[in-house]
């Protein structure tokens, strides 16, 4: 009797797809950050992909477990960046913007060889990790030149990269649910 283990992955993309859509509308300048956004961050950004991760462990997929777990990681480093200064009655101090630009920096060199490890996968696993990769490094453009306009445009191509892993996710559970493809991925 073979066990199936379920697909993990549709359940990081979507903490991932939709944490980023979120947090990047503010990014464009729609709304402030609010605890709407940490609280994304913190249970389905953060948690729900370290979840996959682990999950995609024990499938042996090293690069999904290096993804959720790390993508998860960031989205709780993330939020620890806005909330542990207030933590310490205000006495905390902020990470410098020119210093959050390095941070970002060096989540886009992460995500920049986590692209090439999708070569030859799915186009749109490949899209989801390429757009990621630009919009860190705009990421960290706006935080060393302080450009309102780069951080508009950051927003923008963030929500663009959050909308195309939620529809990856989609796609690969119509496809386990029908038992065929019904979105290209």
């Amino acid at each position: 009797m073979e066990q199936k283990l379920a697909n993990p992955a549709p359940l990081g993309l979507m903490g991932f797809g939709m944490t980023t859509v979120l947090l990047n509308m503010h990014n464009a300048g729609f709304f402030p950050v609010s605890d709407m956004i940490l609280a994304m961050g913190i249970f389905y950004g953060g948690i729900a992909q370290i979840i996959a991760g682990i999950l995609e462990f024990k499938k042996g997929n090293t690069f999904g477990m290096t993804a959720f777990v790390s993508y998860g990681m960031f989205w709780l480093t993330l939020v620890a960046i806005f909330v542990f200064p207030d933590l310490a009655g205000g006495k905390g101090v902020r990470t410098d913007n020119a210093f959050l630009g390095w941070y970002l920096f060096m989540w886009g060199l992460f995500t920049f060889f986590m692209w090439i490890g999708t070569f030859g996968k799915s186009y749109c696993l490949s899209f989801v990790f390429l757009s990621l990769w630009i919009l860190f490094f705009l990421l960290a453009t706006r935080n060393w030149t302080g450009s309102s306009f780069i951080g508009h445009l950051a927003g923008w191509e963030g929500i663009i990269c959050g909308l195309s892993a939620i529809y990856l996710a989609m796609a690969e559970v119509l496809h386990e649910s029908w038992g065929k493809k019904i979105l290209k991925y």
